[in-house]
């Protein structure tokens, strides 16, 4: 019987997670939630690394966030598409793990494969509650299931956040756990090529974005987050 999550993160690449939603998930982790990372592809297009390091790399930033659960859906790296086959594989995985939040790709970013992530998580989570879609898991057929909320993350180019999470008790669990994919990131000591991410710039980008996001709610860091619906509120005092 599989776990039921509390919040499932989905990601075009390995690392996507940690960098667009690393501290939140490492906050609600800490609040004692049990967060889930799947990936949809290995990241095998990327200029540095292979599919093995890659691998060996987000087990060991799972540790770090402390993940109930990780895996990798095996698409295509650049070539996967929003399409009836993808949206009913990842539907079958918002239905095994039932979560009660999803958290998908930046809406748009300079990668093409972010937006396709987007869409194909906003797609699925809505084919995953339809009754008439049947799928099935370990030769079980599977109940249909639709996450309360589905929130967008935001990569590397800007987006106006609709809501921002405080993340300053957990910016260094977050920045451990990129760091975890040491392949990808800068490192004097590397031989590969130099990439848009390897750059020790990305890195001061990452920091002074969460600052800024933070900044806007009066704390040090923060994470931006995009939603497609208007969000419900109780009261407006609830509100912080």
């Amino acid at each position: 019987m599989s776990i039921r999550l509390d919040m499932l993160v989905l990601a075009a690449h390995p690392d996507d997670a940690e960098l667009g939603c690393g501290g939140a998930i490492a906050k609600h982790v800490a609040l004692g939630h049990k967060v889930g990372v799947v990936d949809f592809t290995r990241g095998e297009l990327g200029t540095r690394g292979t599919v093995q390091t890659r691998n060996e790399e987000a087990a060991a930033s799972a540790k770090i966030l402390g993940l109930a659960v990780r895996e990798n859906l095996n698409f295509r790296d650049g070539f996967f598409q929003n399409d009836e086959q993808h949206q009913l594989e990842v539907a079958k995985l918002i239905r095994k793990y039932q979560p009660e939040i999803i958290i998908g790709n930046a809406i748009y970013d300079r990668h093409p494969d972010h937006g396709k992530g987007a869409g194909l998580s906003f797609d699925a989570c809505f084919m995953a509650g339809l009754v008439k879609i049947e799928t099935t898991h370990e030769g079980e057929k599977q109940l249909p299931w639709r996450p309360k909320a589905l929130y967008h993350y935001i990569q590397s180019q800007y987006i106006q956040p609709d809501f921002v999470v405080d993340i300053s008790e957990h910016w260094n669990t977050k920045m451990e756990s990129i760091r975890a994919f040491k392949t990808q990131f800068y490192d004097p000591n590397s031989n590969e090529p130099e990439t848009y991410i390897s750059n020790p710039a990305f890195m001061k980008m990452l920091e002074s974005r969460a600052q800024e996001y933070g900044h806007a709610i009066g704390v040090k860091f923060g994470e931006g987050f995009t939603v497609r619906r208007s969000i419900g509120v109780d009261n407006l005092f609830s509100i912080k």
